[in-house]
């Protein structure tokens, strides 16, 4: 999954903010120090809290005027399964309930990026429970890789 950055060449260094996410913005002295702002940015941008009912927009498809920052898998994965959760109107308990997990810690892993690494078995029974999940969104960027 990667989003999209417009940088300016400002006066003592660099600037750039992310087009898809309002608000996610970094500097750096040069370009590898932007560069790797940009993803720390970037990854603690979308690494919300578990009780938030942010649903962020989706990366739109890049242009070459823009550069492309990769989320990290971990964050990427906990982002999609947290936001599955919020477009079902479901709480935490609601949603262990719903996948028939043993308890909520089992759960609240899963959307915490510090935790998140699931077995491929809870995956695909993620997937079974809700189809909908969109784990395309997290391999697409390793395609081209």
């Amino acid at each position: 999954m990667k989003y999209h950055f417009k940088i300016k060449k400002e006066k003592n260094g660099y600037s750039a903010y992310c087009i898809e996410l309002q608000g996610c913005v970094t500097q750096g002295d040069n370009l590898k120090h932007l560069q790797e702002n940009m993803s720390e940015a970037l990854n603690l941008y979308l690494s919300e809290e578990p009780a938030s009912e942010i649903i962020f927009p989706k990366p739109h498809k890049t242009s070459k005027k823009l550069t492309s920052v990769e989320v990290e898998p971990s964050v990427a994965l906990a982002l999609v399964i947290r936001q599955a959760r919020i477009q079902k109107k479901l709480s935490q308990r609601e949603m262990v309930n719903y996948l028939g997990l043993n308890n909520l810690s089992n759960y609240q892993r899963l959307e915490d990026p510090k935790k998140s690494n699931p077995e491929f078995k809870t995956l695909i029974h993620l997937l079974k429970k809700i189809p909908e999940l969109n784990f395309v969104l997290l391999f697409e960027s390793y395609k081209s890789a």
